[in-house]
């Protein structure tokens, strides 16, 4: 719904090993975080594997199979979230940025069970050390 916006400017941060960077909700309602289904987060075409990846919001970290039942924890659209992975890469320089995320929206049930959005976004920015 709102794709171009799923990664936050001037986010993308680096240890050398792990790599960060915030996303926004691309929805226009808050949504649970176990409404948070699947992610994909990869940088110059090297993914994070999917046991790698880590999801922070409201000063919380979850791994993707600790948000399935997380229904406490509201992901709001003014909040970003913060993704992380393991990738290695170094500060500086310009970098391509790709994340794509399956959402559930629970509160829109259709004729096929509850209603899942694909949404993806691409950006290039300069990785800062984190």
């Amino acid at each position: 719904m709102i794709p171009d916006r799923i990664i936050e400017e001037n986010t993308l941060k680096t240890d050398g090993k792990k790599t960060t960077v915030e996303v926004r909700l691309p929805w226009y309602r808050s949504l649970p975080a176990a409404s948070v289904s699947e992610v994909e987060f990869s940088v110059d075409g090297v993914a994070a594997p999917a046991e790698s990846i880590r999801w922070t919001m409201n000063d919380r970290t979850y791994s993707l199979d600790e948000m399935v039942g997380v229904i406490d924890q509201w992901w709001f659209p003014t909040d970003s979230a913060v993704l992380s992975g393991d990738i290695p890469l170094e500060a500086g320089g310009a970098h391509e940025v790709r994340v794509a995320l399956k959402l559930y929206i629970p509160y829109i049930v259709t004729d096929h069970g509850v209603l899942r959005i694909e949404e993806h976004n691409e950006k290039t920015m300069e990785a800062v050390a984190s």
